[in-house]
């Protein structure tokens, strides 16, 4: 049922069979995460003056070992007589306000309490210049009155654009520390000049203005874990952010697949990627996608899209969700309007805020997304659902997916195939532990 009234589901659509499977990928060695942060640190925190006043820029995305990384950073500081304290560095996420970005950060467990430090969540921010091509650069009051600033980011491709960078050190210097005001000015000048460009651009004014002492970089593989951990100082902070984006790049997982009909979508959200779904899983782009083949498209080609809730950490920004097309009655009831329509005007990416076709259970949804599939599809639809496009090493996949050419040597089945499972609302059952 839609929100406008009852839809009768096609009894004539039978469901297929899904198999639990595990995609194979190359093993990575593990990371002592606490002593590799310490190492890392040693040497820049001996530069401090004593009492420095260190702020710790952390953004709104869910890293693997997060706390266990900030808290170490917070120690090492601490032990050279350093002050140092948590500034959210996430642009207008948490619905702009500094009460939502501290709510935002203990989600992620990082707490005063816990911490033992200040978190300091003003949205203030100052003009520091004008770069190339006429980009007012705006920095948080809180980091440019510091003494010191130390971010910590993950660096990945980016979501909305492709290039030598993506999201990393300059993105969270320039958007995340811009703050609401930042990320605006930002995402304005890059829809004329292009993202990368601005990022750069911007940057160069932040690193001669911003008492930077570096940043801890992360690396992660296709597991979500973490693979690599590196000081960057401010003076390496454009090269190793486009050597570290490639390194990223090569160990980003994908679906094993050349198409899709029908891709089910557990869980979407902020802290899962910055359009709640990682285009690169899903095969559509947050400015908009086609059903039709389009040449040089990367795979997965996905023709319908049903995603089934939106993760408490997301605080109701279900920025992403208009790249469904089926969606579930209990998402839409998830939805803070507000804070998704924030992120879609800052970032300019309006496509990503519209509200699919909703349904008051997951049964309908995907008897409707199979009967719209275009006729070839109807007899023996290939079914693919993972938990988020962070997992994607085991999922669930209908059996006539098991023996395509693309997936020979690449994914490994774990159970014989069986009926779709559904509890008595009507909403599928969770395989995953």
């Amino acid at each position: 049922m839609t929100a406008n009234g009852n839809i009768s589901a096609s009894s004539a659509v039978v469901l297929p069979r899904l198999a639990m499977v595990q995609q194979l990928f190359p093993s990575s060695p593990a990371i002592d995460i606490q002593e590799t942060v310490r190492q890392a640190l040693a040497n820049p925190a001996k530069t401090l003056k004593p009492n420095a006043r260190v702020a710790v820029a952390v953004g709104s995305r869910g890293i693997t070992n997060l706390e266990a990384i900030v808290s170490t950073a917070i120690a090492t500081l601490k032990s050279v007589g350093a002050q140092p304290f948590v500034l959210p560095a996430m642009g207008s996420h948490g619905g702009g306000t500094s009460s939502g970005q501290t709510a935002l950060l203990a989600d992620f467990g990082l707490t005063q309490n816990r911490l033992g430090v200040p978190i300091r969540a003003a949205m203030d921010t100052e003009l520091v210049g004008i770069a190339e091509g006429g980009v007012p650069v705006v920095v948080s009051v809180e980091a440019l009155h510091a003494d010191a600033v130390l971010l910590i980011s993950r660096v990945k491709p980016h979501t909305d654009f492709s290039g030598g960078i993506g999201s990393g050190l300059l993105k969270m210097l320039v958007v995340g520390l811009g703050k609401r005001v930042g990320a605006t000015n930002f995402h304005r000048a890059a829809a004329a000049l292009g993202h990368e460009t601005v990022l750069r651009k911007c940057a160069r004014v932040l690193l001669e203005n911003l008492p930077l002492l570096g940043g801890l970089a992360i690396v992660e593989n296709q597991r979500h874990a973490t693979a690599r951990i590196e000081f960057v100082s401010p003076k390496e902070f454009e090269c190793r952010d486009e050597a570290l984006c490639a390194m990223a790049r090569e160990m980003m997982p994908t679906l094993p697949f050349d198409s899709i009909d029908l891709l089910i979508v557990d869980r979407m959200g902020k802290n899962i990627s910055g359009t709640g779904m990682d285009p690169a899983i899903i095969g559509r782009t947050v400015h908009g996608y086609s059903l039709e083949e389009l040449p040089g498209h990367p795979p997965p080609k996905v023709r319908r899209l049903f995603v089934r809730e939106l993760t408490p950490e997301s605080r109701g920004n279900a920025i992403g969700i208009g790249l469904a097309d089926f969606t579930t009655q209990r998402l839409v009831r998830a939805i803070d309007a507000r804070a998704t329509a924030l992120n879609a005007l800052t970032a300019l990416s309006l496509q990503a805020a519209k509200v699919p076709i909703h349904f008051d259970t997951d049964l309908e949804a995907i008897q409707q997304a199979l009967a719209t599939l275009p006729q070839q599809g109807h007899s023996s639809p290939r079914v693919v659902r993972i938990r988020d496009t962070l997992s994607v090493e085991f999922f669930q996949a209908s059996e006539n997916c098991l023996a395509l050419p693309e997936v020979v040597g690449r994914i490994v089945p774990l159970s014989e195939p069986q009926p779709m499972s559904f509890d008595g609302d009507g909403n599928l059952t969770l395989p995953w532990t």
